[in-house]
């Protein structure tokens, strides 16, 4: 897997309207209960954005996070209700890219995980190709960044202000939204904040292995590709492209009903994620995210994250873990942003990255054992070339890419909280 980031792969949250608020208690050590929740539409036609908003709508401060790759909103659910519960002055929004309104999530109804394995498994649900959606071929960064805007001028509605952030790639659209130039207005104006979580640009995954350097030539390649039918990114594909994310949310919705019951899902998996013997339907999870990942974005470490806190996270639809279908032209532009300038290979791709040395809002950056240091490195440097003069960095290299994101006790909030609540008015 190239940068399967934000948390590296996605079960999508589908079409939707809004659904009703909730209010849930706040979780355990939190100093603010209880928060509203909801999930809602922020228009956009027939591709409209939607969002999990957690925390209080009287608040002065919105946090605005946004996954990697693969990842959707659902993804974020568990660190947007810890960020609530310590910060009563700071709502979190969680943002679902246009692309999850792909998902066929007719079949999930009820909670009933053999009927739902039976019919996605068998197929008998609406599988969205490069045929059927061709528009998705340009649905780059440009694309993303538009459909953000709209969620950071929301977030800015009645004088509030907007901290943005991500996790993995999703740290890296953060940065390229304050870099990038709105018809004139660069999109740090719209922030009094960022916040990047194991991601960011300029090598900050290059202790993992991933390192970006997309010339011309490479990305005329890409282009053509993307023309040539693969409009979807294929990293993940298992049959189809949306099987992946298919799975883990059937593992979920088992490890939920019924955590010590056999797995009958098991020996149905493809090989690559096929436990090697009979497993319980929470022990299925624990193979795949402990002893035996499919890559190391996509573990956890128990110490910090309950396989039963993975099983809720993954049973989750809407807003869900993980995004069906992943734009390729969205794989080309944020590795060709990368390197956060202006390049040749940007300007023929028509990415606006013309203000990264004027960014001038405080930044947070937080990395795990993931990128071996790489991820603050880049940060710094993101700092050192910029107008920032207030920088918070810290790190636990025990945590998984995930944990980040999932983990039951989080170091992170022993920093972030802290930064976040300067930054409220």
């Amino acid at each position: 897997m190239r940068r399967r980031t934000m948390l590296g792969l996605a079960a999508a949250v589908g079409t939707a309207a809004a659904t009703p608020s909730l209010l849930t208690a706040a979780p355990a050590g939190a100093t603010h209960r209880p928060w509203c929740e909801e999930y809602t539409s922020l228009g956009g036609g027939l591709h409209p954005v939607h969002v999990l908003r957690v925390g209080a709508p009287a608040a002065r401060q919105v946090l605005v996070l946004v996954a990697g790759q693969f990842g959707a909103a659902g993804s974020l659910r568990m660190l947007a209700r810890e960020l609530a519960g310590r910060l009563p002055g700071t709502q979190v929004w969680a943002v679902d890219r246009r692309e999850t309104n792909l998902a066929d999530l007719s079949g999930l109804r009820g909670n009933d995980p053999d009927r739902a394995a039976d019919r996605y498994l068998a197929g008998r649900y609406r599988s969205v190709s490069a045929a059927s959606a061709p528009y998705v071929a340009g649905w780059g960064l440009a694309t993303a960044l538009t459909d953000l805007r709209r969620v950071v001028r929301a977030a800015r509605a009645g004088g509030r202000r907007v901290v943005l952030g991500g996790h993995s790639w999703g740290a890296t659209t953060a940065l390229a939204y304050a870099a990038w130039d709105f018809a004139g207005r660069p999109g740090y104006r719209d922030l009094t904040g960022l916040v990047l979580i194991d991601g960011g640009v300029h090598d900050a995954f290059a202790g993992e292995g991933d390192v970006y350097r997309v010339t011309p030539e490479q990305a005329r390649a890409g282009l053509a590709d993307i023309a040539a039918g693969t409009v979807f990114d294929p990293s993940l594909t298992m049959g189809r492209t949306e099987t992946y994310a298919i799975l883990q949310l059937l593992a979920g919705r088992y490890a939920v009903a019924a955590p010590d019951a056999p797995s009958t899902l098991a020996g149905r998996l493809p090989a690559p994620l096929r436990p090697p013997g009979p497993v319980s339907n929470a022990g299925l999870l624990r193979s795949e995210y402990v002893d035996a990942p499919l890559v190391p974005d996509l573990s956890v470490n128990p110490a910090y994250t309950s396989i039963a806190t993975v099983a809720r996270t993954l049973a989750a639809a809407r807003p869900g873990a993980f995004e069906w279908y992943w734009p390729q032209r969205l794989t080309l532009d944020l590795s060709a942003a990368d390197p956060f300038a202006r390049t040749a290979t940007t300007d023929l791709l028509g990415l606006r990255l013309c203000h990264p040395t004027a960014i001038d809002v405080p930044l947070y950056s937080f990395q795990t054992g993931l990128t071996h240091g790489t991820a603050n490195a880049a940060a710094r440097w993101v700092v050192a070339h910029s107008r920032i003069s207030s920088a918070s960095y810290d790190g636990d290299d025990a945590m998984t890419h995930l944990d980040a994101l999932w983990a039951d006790r989080n170091p992170m909030l022993r920093t972030l909280v802290p930064f976040l609540r300067r930054l409220e008015p």
